[in-house]
């Protein structure tokens, strides 16, 4: 059996295949790397014949439905899935052969209403529904997410062989893949718990901003074939139900401020620098901009952190939309060494709920 790991970063995307027929699947691909699949395919003579999606990703746009125009390969995902390219819908305990490999499909509602597991004999791919050892499992507070049905999914993970390895769609921090055995004894998420315990405990977990994942699940839902369809941010551990980091950008604890209490210093006077993250064509958008504004689009800030310097040692307030890219910017400027930094919590929206002045 061919089984290979084909993506440098957090991602994965897994390429299985019959040495013998040369027939081969991709599994959870990305679409920045789609080119780099189809050479692989070409230079190994092998014929791909269906992409899965383990589920609607959130933090990637997915590969699947650009390797079907260009290959004629069947894209497979749940039957609940959105997606409108999706040429094969999956049931539960729909079962297949790749080559001489048995493939059964298990699904495992929680992190997304259409994700499943892929079982074979000797490994599990269980895209987000577990991943590996602290990083516990994919984030439940996301559209279609449900803590008390990833618990379900988790009494059906916790059924199955302990010889299983665990091969997750994500993988943030180096960790390996181990058998089910080791993960029901190093992973949060398989720890003994009621449903109600378990539903408390994701539900008391701080997760964080997630209003770029919307744009990335909308992108998705349409079957997008251009990666930059939506802004995501880089080497975000996006879907982790908690993040371990090491201390980084991404661990930074962003500290918030409301935005009366940013209005009221604008009107004392106060010496501080607005720092909005957005677009510049959304300033002048809907909700407008807050007068004096420094604009740096997040996706540039870790490259313009220059024209920050002359305002280091004053209180700088992170702005967007509602707080996701703001929250990111912060976590930048604060890993850059910048000591006074805050994200205005609600971003524009709140601000303009309030009522308070913005510029067109």
């Amino acid at each position: 059996m061919i089984f290979e790991q084909r993506n440098p970063h957090a991602c994965r995307t897994y390429l299985i295949g019959d040495e013998k027929s040369r027939e081969t699947i991709l599994v959870d691909p990305v679409l920045e790397h789609v080119e780099e699949y189809l050479k692989t395919l070409d230079q190994r003579k092998l014929t791909l014949t269906h992409v899965i999606d383990t589920h609607t990703h959130a933090d990637h746009i997915s590969g699947g439905a650009a390797l079907k125009d260009k290959t004629g390969c069947e894209y497979v995902m749940h039957q609940k899935a959105p997606a409108r390219c999706v040429t094969v819908h999956l049931t539960d305990g729909f079962a297949c052969h790749l080559g001489n490999i048995p493939v059964k499909v298990m699904t495992t509602p929680g992190h997304t209403k259409d994700s499943i597991a892929l079982v074979m004999d000797d490994r599990i791919l269980t895209g987000d529904v577990l991943f590996l050892d602290d990083a516990g499992a994919g984030r439940t507070d996301l559209p279609g997410g449900d803590p008390g049905e990833h618990w379900d999914s988790m009494q059906r993970v916790l059924g199955l062989p302990d010889h299983l390895i665990v091969y997750p769609a994500h993988e943030y921090r180096g960790r390996q893949p181990s058998s089910l055995k080791d993960q029901k004894l190093r992973n949060p998420n398989l720890k003994p718990r009621t449903k109600q315990e378990y539903i408390d405990y994701l539900e008391g977990l701080t997760l964080g901003p997630a209003d770029w994942m919307k744009d990335v699940l909308k992108a998705n839902y349409a079957c997008a074939r251009d990666p930059k369809a939506a802004w995501i941010p880089v080497d975000v551990p996006a879907c982790e139900v908690k993040g371990t980091m090491k201390i980084g950008a991404n661990d930074q604890l962003v500290v918030g401020i409301s935005v009366e209490e940013v209005s009221g210093k604008l009107a004392a006077g106060a010496s501080m620098l607005l720092l909005d993250v957005r677009d510049p064509h959304e300033l002048s958008g809907e909700l407008g901009h807050i007068n004096g504004v420094t604009n740096i689009p997040v996706a540039k800030l870790s490259h313009r952190l220059s024209e920050l310097e002359p305002y280091r040692d004053r209180e700088i307030v992170a702005i967007c939309k509602a707080g996701g890219r703001a929250h990111t910017a912060a976590q930048i400027l604060m890993q850059a060494g910048f000591p006074k930094v805050q994200v205005m919590m609600g971003g524009m929206t709140a601000w303009k709920q309030a009522a308070f002045p913005t510029k067109a």
